[in-house]
This record gives structure tokens, C-alpha cells and sequence, in this order.
């Protein structure tokens, strides 16, 4: 597949995560099921560096990493997955995490020097538009959920998978891929594993829809979309590969619509639109700027 056609890929896939999630939370609390699902996708990842010869990295790339997996992986899912377990809306959760790209692009732009242009910053700013247009008919302002621990995890996630896309851009962009997504999960599996001990109760309900989520996410999302992810950051602008995420909540809308008949208004349908510009404002460049010199 030619590699102009990853961000679109990434995005579709990404967005299945949302939905995965939607199966799996019935059946297994948040943190275990998502140490279960590194592990697996660490395993499979680890028998693949071997089988293929790929050489493992240094000690202190190693550390960078597991770092980077703790953020991305591990703190950024599990303050997500926490925070709805407690009743906060999803919708109003998505809301915060579309902040993702507008804070790794701050943080991209003092950490890595990325020059932002007026252009870019106007397309993050109607991107964040689009997605709260996307997302206003489910949120719900009334909620039990909505406190200030929920709140406080949903700015959390943001925080961390932000930090941890400029820290991966950084540091582990040179470390061979498989390898250090291998080491990224290691270090997210060891840290849900923690608060899965210190805050849950390790209750199961073995299930079909858990054994599918747990299937897909695995596969399509931890070694797919994952990697796909990571070959996005290492071979572009970190705050322009963050602003994809805005493509995300509306393609999960229609997801969320084709499978479970979940209502999609036409103010819904505009905020793709708008959410889609912003990226494509974002991501561009000038044609002047693209074109070869003479």
C-alpha cells in the first residue's frame, strides 16, 4: 500500500478502537483487560523481532521506550477507560481528549524546535470545532460521572498521550520499530498491571463479544493502528500527524451508527466536514512551499 494512503488507514483503524472498547468494558474492568491486551500484543511483537533477526536496543533506548509506551499506551487508555468506567459521558471524555493535537503541537513546538505556522494553528483551532460539533448530541452536562476525579483523568490522558508522541518523535524514533513497540507495551502492560491489583476486582464475564474485542484490539489496533502510528510520527511533524485525531470521533460516529443504529444528525455530519478541513488546513502545505526548486 503506498504510504500516502497511511494517515486515512490509521484513522479507520484507530477509530474501531472506540468501538472494541464498547464491547469489552461489559465483560472485564478497564485496567485488566488492557493489561491483558498488551501482553498479548507485546508477545506476539517480541516472537516477531526474534523470528525476523531485528536487533534489540540499548539499555537507555530501551528506558525511552518503555517511557514512551507508559504515556502513549498505558496512561493515556487507562485514565481514558477509567474515567468512563466511573460514569463520565464518553462523549464529554472525547471532548477533552480533542485537545490531544492543539497541546502536542505546544509541546512539540518547545521540546523539538517545530515551527507552527499561523495556518497550522488555524487548522487545529476548526478541527477542535468540527470534533465538538461531532460529539455535542451525546454530551450530557447533567451527569453523575462529571467530577472532578473523571475530569481530572480525561486531562490527564491528554497530557500523557501528547507528552508521549513528542517523547517517542525524540527519543525512540530510531530504535527499530517492532522492538521498541515491543518495550511500549512492556512498560504499559507493567503499569495497568499495578492498578489493576491496587483498584480492581479481577471479576471476568468470558463472553464473545470480550474474546472479539480483545481479538481486534489486539491485532488491528496494538499491532496495526499502532504501527502505523509510529511510522507516521518518525517520518513527519509530530503536531501535524496529532491533528488526524480530529478525523477521529466523526468516522467512529458513523461506525457507531452503522453498527449499533446510534442517532447521526446533520449537525453531526457538518462537524465532519468542518473537522476534515482542519486536518487538511493543518496537514497541507502551501503549493509555493511544495513545489521543487529551480
Amino acid at each position: 500500500m503506498p504510504v500516502r494512503y497511511f494517515p486515512a488507514l490509521f484513522v479507520v483503524l484507530w477509530a474501531t478502537g472506540f468501538i472494541g472498547a464498547r464491547y469489552a468494558m461489559p465483560y472485564m474492568e478497564p485496567f485488566l483487560f488492557l493489561t491483558a491486551r498488551f501482553l498479548i500484543a507485546g508477545a506476539i511483537l517480541g516472537i516477531w523481532v526474534v523470528l525476523a533477526g531485528n536487533h534489540w536496543p540499548s539499555k537507555l533506548g530501551a528506558m525511552h521506550a518503555i517511557i514512551a509506551g507508559c504515556l502513549i499506551h498505558g496512561v493515556y487508555l487507562g485514565a481514558v477507560f477509567w474515567a468512563i468506567h466511573q460514569g463520565l459521558p464518553a462523549g464529554m471524555s472525547a471532548l477533552v481528549v480533542g485537545l490531544q493535537p492543539l497541546i502536542t503541537a505546544l509541546i512539540a513546538g518547545v521540546a523539538l524546535g517545530e515551527t507552527i505556522q499561523p495556518r497550522h494553528w488555524a487548522g487545529l483551532a476548526v478541527g477542535f470545532c468540527g470534533v465538538a460539533m461531532v460529539l455535542w448530541p451525546k454530551l450530557s452536562i447533567s451527569a453523575d460521572g462529571i467530577t472532578p476525579a473523571t475530569v481530572s483523568a480525561s486531562i490527564l490522558s491528554v497530557i500523557a498521550i501528547s507528552a508521549g508522541t513528542v517523547w517517542q518523535k525524540r527519543f525512540v524514533g530510531a530504535i527499530d520499530l517492532k522492538a521498541g513497540t515491543t518495550l511500549q507495551y512492556l512498560g504499559a502492560a507493567i503499569l495497568m498491571g499495578i492498578c489493576s491489583l491496587l483498584l480492581e476486582t479481577h471479576v471476568v464475564i468470558w463472553s464473545g463479544p470480550l474474546l472479539f474485542a480483545m481479538f481486534w484490539l489486539v491485532f488491528v489496533l496494538s499491532i496495526g493502528a499502532v504501527l502505523l502510528l509510529m511510522i507516521l510520527i518518525n517520518q513527519g511533524a509530530v503536531s501535524k500527524v496529532a491533528s488526524l485525531f480530529y478525523l477521529v470521533p466523526g468516522v467512529t460516529a458513523l461506525m457507531a451508527y452503522a453498527l449499533f443504529g446510534e442517532t447521526l444528525t446533520l449537525f453531526q455530519l457538518c462537524g465532519m466536514v468542518v473537522a476534515t478541513f482542519g486536518v487538511a488546513l493543518s496537514t497541507g502545505q502551501r503549493r509555493s512551499a511544495a513545489l521543487p526548486s529551480r
